[in-house]
C-alpha cells in the first residue's frame, strides 16, 4: 500500500476517533435525558478517564463496537480501584458511554468519506 494511502487511512481513523469521543461527550453533557444532572456530576476523574479512552481509541486502526466497549470497560475497571470514587458513578459513566455507540456510529457514517 502506498505511503500516502496509509497516512490517509491513519488520518481518517484519527478523525473518526475524535468524532466518537466528541459525540459521546456532547451527548452525555447536553443530549441525554439526564444532561443537566450529568453536568453537575462531572468530576475530575471522568475527564481523565475520557482522556484515557480517547488515547486508547486513537491507537486503533478501526473502531468497532466491541473494541469501543472493551476500552471503556478496561478504563472503568482501573477507576473502580480508586478509593474515593463512588462505584455507582463509575457504573453510570460506563453505561452512558456505551449507550452512545449507535448515535456515534451514525455520526461517523456522516463524516467518513465512502470508498
Amino acid at each position: 500500500m502506498p505511503k500516502k494511502s496509509i497516512a490517509k487511512n491513519i488520518a481518517i481513523g484519527a478523525g473518526i476517533t475524535v468524532a466518537i469521543v466528541a459525540v459521546a461527550g456532547t451527548y452525555f453533557l447536553y443530549g441525554s435525558k439526564n444532561a443537566a444532572k450529568n453536568r453537575k456530576k462531572v468530576k475530575a476523574w471522568t475527564l481523565k478517564a475520557k482522556g484515557e479512552i480517547l488515547e486508547k481509541l486513537e491507537k486503533l486502526s478501526e473502531v468497532s463496537e466491541e473494541a469501543y466497549n472493551k476500552i471503556i470497560d478496561d478504563v472503568s475497571e482501573k477507576y473502580k480501584k480508586v478509593k474515593n470514587i463512588d462505584r455507582s458513578d463509575i457504573q453510570t459513566f460506563t453505561k452512558e458511554l456505551k449507550g452512545h455507540w449507535k448515535k456515534m456510529q451514525k455520526e461517523i457514517k456522516k463524516r467518513v468519506p465512502r470508498k
